[in-house]
């Protein structure tokens, strides 16, 4: 009975003891925030005279390997990649070289912000393993910044390169051999630091090298250099600008896009007239008639021919010193007619041009049967310019706020390359509202020279108005959609009214570009003047990381 009483007792105590204890949520503690800590290496770290092809890390806890491919900067270049291991998360890291290595040669193993603790992923920041296979370790630097030549900022991981300049150096370097030493910009950092250099006379390059070869691929990737060799020692803070080049024209082999048509694949910019082919269309010696237009949105050409009954056809592209010769089989198809479409969508913005859009190429034109009119049935004035090799007609008229008009095209008022007429056409045009657009006026101060092309670009980059001046320097950019823009200025240095990039063999630097330092906030049925001081480079603000839920909630 005693027992029974004591142990009830006891519940009791248990049970009171319970009820009184505070309430709350069980913690894990502060946030680890120590990056991992090197404890040991074999070889040692900044060891000479280094034989072997093992490397060994020891770290004070479980760390994993993140974005390696893109983290891990070798210098000098390996032609094969080293093996890390293990690929899960460990205290050691072991790195087996799979490549002869050069004599007298410092190596340096950057790992950027690749070693990461298992738990909370804190960076071992730009961690480097450097060794010696000479008697000393070489530790001369030079230091630099890279810019994009026409875009307002530079992409992350952009490699910067050194090249030896002796008796074996030439201009295809680039293409065809790995640099002696190269660092990387990584994803934050616009600056680079190449160290452990040896004395001597460099090729300074730098690359947003795509396809991670550290070798120079014009079809893909963008490049920035200085002209002149530079000299290590030296204190110099470089700077280098990224473009990428125009590509000269190149043609591919047609093929069959329709009854009538074909498609030329090419590379190169046709935006000039100079620049575009001429294309021959033949039927074994007979030159048959035929007309070149740009295939919408694409690197494509379209050679327009009126059909034939052949088995195969021959056509020769020659641009300049380029000719190519192709020949290809025909076959029945489905043959393109005349259509004619409005090339916009929605309400006609002031600083647009209404478009019709022809389906076939137009060679004919018969103004008597086009009329104008607006929503009174008043004749309105009128001209047309007709781009051919965009296949685009323009019309020009002076416009009414608030007025609505009818483009009509009579039956036979255009005639196509197929002698086809168009059919009785109406087209409705409704200029936008001028209360719903702002004006932006730009006071150019301190250009260096003219002529100077001035655009105001959307977030992307993309232009979305643009104005040229030789010599004046207010411009008044007029009607603007509201929106917040960016705007930049260039040194039309050939006249020839765009940007042109540079060019690595041919030792050319892209045109200048200047961007404003803020945003040019357009309101509607507001003016904007704005002063644009040329002297002043744009300076990209740091990027600062921002806290994710995930990172809040810990």
């Amino acid at each position: 009975m005693g027992k029974t009483i004591l142990k009830y007792s006891v519940a009791l105590c248990v049970l009171i003891l319970a009820s009184c204890a505070k309430r709350g949520n069980i913690t894990g503690g502060a946030k680890d925030t120590i990056a991992p800590v090197l404890t040991a290496s074999f070889p040692k770290n900044f060891s000479s005279e280094f034989k072997g092809n093992t490397i060994k890390l020891t770290f004070n806890e479980f760390i994993k390997l993140k974005d390696l491919k893109k983290q891990l900067i070798i210098s000098p270049p390996l032609k094969n990649e080293p093996l890390l291991l293990p690929s899960t998360p460990s205290k050691i890291i072991t790195i087996k070289i799979n490549d002869t290595l050069q004599d007298n040669t410092t190596y340096s193993f950057n790992f950027g912000q690749s070693i990461t603790d298992n738990n909370e992923g804190n960076a071992f920041n730009q961690f480097k393993y450097v060794f010696s296979t000479g008697k000393t370790i070489d530790s001369l630097a030079i230091s630099g910044k890279v810019k994009d030549a026409y875009f307002k900022d530079v992409e992350s991981f952009v490699s910067v390169m050194l090249y030896d300049v002796n008796a074996n150096y030439n201009d295809s370097i680039v293409y065809k051999q790995t640099p002696r030493y190269v660092t990387n910009t990584l994803d934050s950092l616009k600056t680079f630091r190449l160290e452990n250099l040896k004395a001597g006379k460099y090729l300074l390059v730098a690359m947003k090298d795509y396809n991670s070869n550290n070798k120079f691929d014009p079809k893909k990737d963008k490049i920035g250099f200085l002209k002149q060799f530079i000299s290590v020692p030296n204190d110099t803070v470089y700077e280098l600008e990224l473009f990428k080049e125009n590509l000269p024209f190149k043609a591919f082999k047609p093929s069959i896009a329709s009854g009538n048509r074909l498609l030329l694949g090419y590379e190169g910019n046709l935006k000039l007239k100079e620049n575009r082919p001429t294309i021959t269309l033949k039927n074994k010696e007979q030159i048959l008639s035929s007309v070149i237009t740009q295939f919408p949105k694409k690197d494509s050409l379209q050679v327009w021919y009126k059909p034939i009954k052949t088995d195969s056809l021959s056509v020769t592209v020659a641009l300049k010193n380029y000719s190519k010769d192709f020949s290809f089989k025909i076959k029945e198809q489905k043959r393109d007619s005349l259509q004619i479409k409005i090339n916009q969508q929605g309400s006609l913005n002031p600083k647009e041009r209404f478009v019709l859009e022809s389906a076939t190429p137009l060679i004919q034109f018969d103004k008597t049967k086009m009329s104008l009119i607006n929503k009174q049935s008043k004749v309105i004035p009128f001209t047309t310019e007709y781009d051919a090799f965009m296949q685009l007609l323009y019309l020009d008229f002076k416009r009414e706020a608030d007025e609505e008009y009818q483009f009509k095209l009579a039956a036979g008022a255009v005639t196509d390359f197929y002698e086809k007429e168009n059919d009785s056409l109406d087209f409705k045009i409704n200029p936008n509202s001028l209360d719903n657009y702002g004006n932006v006026i730009v006071n150019l101060q301190n250009a260096k020279r003219f002529p100077v092309l001035v655009e105001l670009t959307n977030e992307k980059g993309e232009t979305k108005f643009a104005s040229y001046t030789e010599k004046e320097t207010t411009l008044d950019l007029g009607l603007i959609q509201p929106a917040k823009y960016t705007l930049r200025a260039i040194y039309d240095d050939n006249k020839n009214k765009m940007y042109d990039p540079g060019n690595f063999l041919a030792k050319q630097y892209a045109e200048e570009v200047i961007y404003f330092s803020k945003e040019v906030e357009v309101r509607a049925n507001w003016d904007v003047v704005q002063a644009f001081d040329l002297s002043i480079p744009y300076t990209p603000e740091p990027k600062v990381k921002k806290e994710t839920k995930k990172e809040i909630r810990k």
